[in-house]
């Protein structure tokens, strides 16, 4: 699976302990930065790593900061995107088994490592349950559209 993966400085230690937790269990990464703990603005990070998913560049992504709010905020701008923000196992299987969600959001500073993977893995391995929330997915791509043409 190919996973983008953009973050703050905040979110950057966090994502170094995912990105490594992934690759030893043969996902393929793109790293869409920030690359140090230097103060950057998140948005256009978080932004992008939604892209690569909308564009199929990568099949899903994570992005992470200090919150995952703000983040999840910055993913869910781009169009196609879902992105949960996810505080344990629980809120992110339900972003999968419901919503179809394609972007994790985590906050580095509310998570322990051993937390965040357990949510990373429950987001990779849960798949959509389709039936009636498929209907609720066109809906939400219904609004997308609609918005798009609103002046």
């Amino acid at each position: 699976m190919r996973v983008a993966l953009g973050c703050d400085h905040a979110g950057f230690p966090l994502k170094q302990v995912v990105m490594a937790h992934l690759r030893e269990n043969g996902f393929e990464l793109h790293d869409i930065g920030t690359f140090s703990d230097e103060p950057v603005d998140y948005p256009w990070f978080c932004a992008n790593a939604a892209l690569e998913v909308v564009k199929g560049s990568a099949d899903r992504a994570i992005v992470l900061g200090g919150s995952g709010q703000g983040e999840n905020i910055a993913a869910n701008k781009i169009r196609g995107a879902r992105a949960a923000l996810c505080h344990d196992e629980t809120t992110a299987r339900l972003a999968r088994f419901h919503n179809d969600a394609n972007v994790l959001s985590l906050g580095a500073r509310l998570l322990g490592p051993d937390l965040a993977l357990a949510i990373v893995d429950v987001f990779f391995s849960t798949e959509f349950e389709g039936g009636r929330h498929v209907r609720r997915l066109a809906e939400l791509s219904d609004i997308e559209a609609e918005e798009r043409q609103r002046p």
